[in-house]
């Protein structure tokens, strides 16, 4: 899970979102921006709690890709449907995971690894 290539694929979803946003014309919703964000930071807590399982699957590219292609996707299909909602939460859930990339590129938030301490699995 390198955050170069997780930062690119976040970028290329981020770009897609904002482009649905503009080509439908939504307005982002507050609310819906920070629950999306929320739900980035849950998945995180979550996922370090086996950060070796998750790297296993991630480190795929064909599920990077297809994981991309999913996201992509389903807003575009969500866009036409619930365009405010759907776009705020996929907006929110991008900007929220590129910050806490760039946190962990820093330094300033730990890795995965160090967040449940030595077993993870307790």
């Amino acid at each position: 899970m390198g955050t170069r290539t997780d930062g690119a694929l976040a970028v290329l979803a981020l770009a897609a979102f904002l482009a649905l946003v503009v080509r439908v014309d939504a307005s982002l919703s507050v609310g819906l921006l920070l629950l999306g964000g929320t739900t980035t930071v849950v998945f995180e807590i979550l996922a370090a709690r086996d950060p070796a399982l998750v790297r296993s699957y991630w480190e795929r590219w064909t599920v990077q890709l297809a994981s991309l292609a999913a996201a992509i996707s389903g807003a575009a299909v969500g866009a036409r449907i619930a365009p405010t909602a759907v776009l705020s939460l996929c907006c929110g859930a991008t900007v929220t995971y590129l910050a806490f990339l760039a946190l962990l590129r820093t330094g300033i938030v730990p890795p995965l690894e160090t967040w449940w301490g030595s077993d993870s699995r307790r």
